[in-house]
């Protein structure tokens, strides 16, 4: 989704990368934003999608830590 908010807004390849990195980690520095609407409403999807992704990684790793916790109690 990046790369197309970059397509629409006419940025570089590594711009487009950046504010996707920056949006779906929910960061949000500022320094590029995108103008169109599309853009826009893709950078809404970037940002839920980054938020989703976080809480998934977030809840994997508490559940390895549970079961490594678990795991040596019963050694």
């Amino acid at each position: 989704m990046g790369l197309l908010v970059g397509i629409v807004e006419g940025w570089s390849v590594g711009d487009a990368v950046y504010f996707s990195f920056v949006t779906g980690l929910t960061i949000g520095y500022g320094d590029i934003v995108p103008r169109q609407a599309l853009a826009r409403a893709l950078a809404i999807g970037i940002g839920v999608s980054g938020l989703f992704l976080t809480g998934i990684i977030a809840g994997i790793a508490v559940h390895a830590m549970r079961r490594a916790l678990s795991d040596r109690d019963t050694d």
